[in-house]
């Protein structure tokens, strides 16, 4: 077996686990809490509007937002970790058959490997800072993954060809 097939095989195993254990965590520990927040600031902000208080009921919304924000990202990093790391898993047991030579397929399995876990890293960073730097690792992550899946194609459709 090449060592990028036990690259991609052994890291999509590892990052399947990573993802399996985040999305636990995420669900025993924050989960609730999270979700508790969502549906009583939305609550809230009826309640103040209703009242009148329409800078209140804004405030809610705005905090309805904010944890609305969190949560589908936190679901998200849990769901592209695990499927990435199928997508690791799936390709390491293929990776031979892609028609570049070994230091080549072991630079697009670094890549795939390196986007996989990046990608999903930037937007889990989102929720603690909505700044240029998470959205710039999150950009990388899923660039490295978007070219070394199309170079993978090309070399699958030219192997077709012959």
């Amino acid at each position: 077996m090449s060592g990028s097939r036990k690259l991609l095989i052994i890291s999509g195993l590892a990052l399947a686990l990573w993802g399996m254990s985040f999305g636990l965590y995420y669900a025993l520990a924050v989960e609730h809490q999270t979700l508790d927040k969502i549906g009583s600031s939305l609550a809230t902000s009826f309640t103040h509007g209703a009242k009148g208080d329409l800078l209140a009921a804004r405030e809610s919304l705005q905090t309805y937002a904010d944890a609305q924000y969190d949560y589908v990202r936190s679901v998200d990093v849990h769901s592209h970790w695990i499927g990435l790391a199928m997508l690791l898993i799936v390709f390491g047991v293929v990776f031979d058959r892609v028609s570049f030579p070994e230091s080549r397929r072991m630079l697009l399995a670094l890549m795939l490997v390196v986007g996989s876990v990046t990608f999903p890293l930037g937007v889990l960073l989102q929720t603690l800072d909505r700044g240029f730097l998470p959205q710039a690792v999150a950009a990388f992550g899923a660039g490295l993954v978007i070219i070394a899946l199309a170079v993978i194609a090309l070399s699958f459709a030219s192997n077709e060809r012959d």
